[in-house]
């Protein structure tokens, strides 16, 4: 048995404070119903109660009456950010990114914040992201944020990176001009209620941004004003590719119970039936231990892996289901690559973002979905189109991605 402490240690190193927090609260808040009134407890949130007191976005902030100007010559960006896991997925794309700045010949400074009382060890969480395979290299130099001192006053522009992590950007004293990595719509992370509230304001605070396809700039354009440019999705070649030319029968989930927006449940029905018409095909399911749950089929159980595992089990798949409820997930381009076809729920937020004609778009119920993986194994031609599908996204990488977020920020910051 693993003990409680050991594993939540696991958890926040593999995922991540932000995942850890945004959990811890959701699970806090349903004891909270039902406590008895006399107990006392403070507000939790995953910005910081003072931050959030603090925003008023109703009227101009200092930075934008006057906004700094930057000429030629390298541009220094600051970066806010919730402290990152060994493998935790959003970190890896917003480092990607970092480091395609730092290669244009500009510089980058990131600052670590969060909404808990202890300090963050901004030394150690360097060497994590340097030594993990999941990150890419950066010369970035890590450090807590400190809003009484705000970041390097000789910073030109501010990134926020999480909906939290946008309210100590926009309070920041730097005149440096504002921008949002904007990855995913994260009010949808949380019900009706003041997270989704604070979440929403964020792209009403008059930042430049810059998001993980057009969906979401589309978006945040349409419904909040908000000025915003995107990139395209991109596959990382260097650790998927197409190795297993044989037919294949297996299947992978995408699946993690934690995070909402992954559709688990509907998956796991899915996959009932998949279970239930074709008891030969082994079930793959990744990204978390489900060991604890009752699912009613067997399966095999890869819970969260390294980004260097995952070529082999991908090329022992021939389709994956991957359900994403906001903003396309990562993993189609990524698993296209290795020859897998990905069935992914249809909706404007996934079909705007990629127009890989490999990828199969199914209803988002379990007998669709279900029916959709078992057409895609059952193609006589399954082989030559797995080959096809590798072939689609070798223009599919993240350099043309990385130029077209460097170009935005010289073109934002020169004018």
């Amino acid at each position: 048995m693993i003990n409680p402490v050991s594993r939540v240690v696991r958890y926040i190193r593999r995922e991540g404070f932000r995942a850890f927090t945004v959990t811890a609260l959701q699970r806090s808040a349903s004891r909270l119903a039902t406590a008895v009134p006399a107990e006392r407890h403070k507000i939790r949130m995953l910005v910081r109660y003072d931050d959030a007191l603090r925003v008023d976005w109703s009227r101009p902030a200092p930075w934008q009456e006057n906004p700094r100007a930057q000429g030629t010559g390298p541009i220094s960006t600051a970066w806010i950010m919730h402290p990152p896991g060994e493998s935790s997925g959003g970190h890896q794309n917003i480092f990607r990114f970092i480091k395609y700045l730092e290669d244009a010949g500009h510089e980058a400074t990131v600052y670590l914040y969060h909404s808990h009382e202890h300090g963050i060890d901004a030394k150690y969480l360097q060497a994590l992201v340097r030594d993990s395979a999941s990150y890419p290299t950066v010369r970035a130099k890590f450090s807590e944020y400190d809003p009484a001192k705000g970041v390097d006053p000789r910073h030109d522009a501010i990134f926020a990176t999480g909906w939290e992590t946008a309210y100590p950007v926009y309070l920041d004293p730097s005149d440096a001009r504002r921008f949002y990595f904007v990855q995913d719509y994260e009010p949808a992370f949380y019900p009706v209620g003041s997270e989704h509230v604070f979440a929403e304001n964020t792209y009403r605070f008059g930042f430049h941004g810059i998001t993980a396809g057009p969906w979401l700039a589309g978006r945040l354009h349409d419904e909040y004003g908000m000025a915003a440019d995107y990139f395209a999705f991109g596959a990382d070649v260097r650790h998927y590719s197409y190795v297993n030319t044989e037919r294949r029968k297996d299947v992978f989930f995408y699946a993690r119970p934690v995070t909402t927006r992954r559709g688990f449940e509907i998956g796991v029905m899915a996959l009932e039936l998949i279970a239930r018409e074709r008891p030969d095909l082994t079930l793959h399911l990744a990204g978390w231990d489900v060991s604890s749950y009752d699912l009613p089929f067997s399966y095999v159980n890869h819970e969260v892996m390294k980004v260097t595992e995952l070529n082999e089990l991908y090329n022992r798949c021939g389709a994956a289901l991957v359900l994403s409820l906001t903003n396309l997930s990562l993993l189609p381009l990524e698993l296209l690559a290795a020859g897998v076809i990905p069935v992914v729920n249809d909706a404007p937020n996934n079909t705007l973002v990629s127009n890989n004609p490999f990828i199969e778009y199914s209803e988002p119920t379990p007998h669709a979905l279900a029916r959709r993986v078992l057409d895609v194994l059952d193609r006589e031609d399954q082989a030559e189109h797995a080959r096809a599908a590798s072939a689609s996204t070798a223009s599919a990488n993240w350099d043309v991605s990385g130029q077209q977020f460097v170009s935005i920020v010289e073109r934002e910051l020169r004018g």
